[in-house]
């Protein structure tokens, strides 16, 4: 099972300091985080997408997944969530299977319409289309990076002919895919009728949603033929902040829990805990609350949690990163391993994607590829130029 962090690249004011930290420092700040969540030993880290503050987190991901490709060595790279719906199908072929290529495979994206309805009319779509974007937009991505040569015509961009992405995907295997959704059946069916992941960022959701929508993932998962309802992908969101004695974690986090403009003014530290899955406490809190999420969906593959958010200073942040990575997410691999059945699917990587392939797909015969232009190999080319 993979764990892991997601950040949503918020600036935010420290509430104990009145400190508000500079978007320079919040990027760099976000660069630190994921190196550090490598080194406790966590296996993913993923970056939202936003176009307005007070977010950080990149308009384009591939910019950051990139350059921390290139300072990382294990960790898995992932968006929470990359915008199916206002950004081009096209644009997102071509930057994701360069990260693909830049990371040797150490990429995946998770697919989403976003929880901000102005960012619509800022690329000129209508949010009343929004899941009929997200259908046609993955359609169309669906087929640029398994298809060489693509013709398409929809009804909410230009026609395409006789058109290829490059570069093209690494090994010939596409980037693993995760359709997330809080509240979209559609969406768990686009899931589910590709055979890709379903990722539930539950953070702010009771546990009987999150049940609704990861069963009916399941459900369609198994009527349309990739396997057995168990067999399917499922991710789950999640958030926590913890010190060794609850009650200090308690005290600390209650005015950023307070103030912030994701929670300020809503409910309580009491009825979040109660009814979403943040949780304030102890280590040990922690752990029985996110072993029971398997209650809740059963066997899952990947679990992201949110810590770097509501004005939290860098330090207290990487101090959380400690705890996760020595404290929790040990004992929650060694209990959900020992609990998986046989049989449950880990969560896809580029190299197991290629082993159920068969191995590369693209390397074996490209010199003899005949270019679509052209009718002739690059070495007939060359024999031209000999000749003439």
């Amino acid at each position: 099972m993979q764990f892991g962090i997601f950040t949503i690249g918020d600036v935010t004011t420290d509430p104990t300091t009145g400190r508000t930290p500079t978007e320079h420092e919040r990027i760099q700040a976000t660069l630190t985080i994921a190196k550090k969540a490598e080194e406790v030993g966590l296996d993913v880290f993923a970056t939202g997408e936003h176009h307005n503050p007070p977010f950080i987190a990149p308009a384009n991901p591939p910019i950051l997944l990139a350059h921390i490709a290139a300072q990382t060595t294990t960790l898995q790279l992932s968006t929470a969530t990359t915008l199916i719906t206002t950004n081009d199908p096209v644009r997102i072929a071509e930057d994701y299977a360069y990260v693909q290529h830049l990371s040797g495979g150490r990429v995946d994206l998770m697919l989403g319409r976003g929880n901000t309805g102005p960012v619509y009319p800022w690329f000129g779509k209508d949010i009343r289309d929004g899941i009929p974007l997200a259908v046609e937009n993955y359609a169309l991505l669906h087929r640029l990076w398994r298809e060489d040569v693509v013709d398409f015509e929809g009804k909410r961009r230009t026609p395409l002919h006789q058109f290829t992405s490059t570069p093209r995907p690494l090994d010939g295997i596409p980037p693993f895919v995760w359709h997330g959704s809080i509240r979209s059946p559609e969406i768990a069916e686009q899931a589910a009728y590709y055979g890709d992941g379903f990722f539930h960022n539950n953070i702010f959701w009771p546990s009987y949603h999150t049940r609704r929508m990861v069963e009916l993932y399941r459900r369609r998962y198994a009527h349309y033929g990739h396997g057995r309802p168990e067999d399917a992908i499922v991710g789950l969101g999640g958030q926590f902040f913890a010190r060794k004695n609850s009650q200090d974690a308690v005290k600390e986090f209650r005015p950023y829990l307070d103030h912030a403009p994701v929670y300020g003014g809503g409910p309580t530290m009491e009825e979040f805990t109660r009814e979403t899955p943040l949780v304030v406490g102890s280590p040990e809190q922690v752990i029985d609350r996110y072993l029971g999420m398997r209650d809740v969906v059963g066997d899952y593959q990947r679990q992201l949690f949110l810590i770097d958010h509501a004005g939290l200073p860098l330090k207290t942040v990487l101090e959380q990163l400690d705890i996760l990575g020595e404290e929790i997410v040990p004992v929650l691999r060694k209990e959900f391993d020992a609990l998986r059945p046989a049989g449950v699917p880990d969560a896809p990587t580029h190299a197991s994607l290629v082993a159920a392939a068969g191995g590369p797909r693209e390397q074996a015969a490209r010199g003899d590829q005949v270019d679509r232009w052209t009718g002739t190999r690059a070495e007939d080319g060359n024999e031209l130029q000999e000749v003439e």
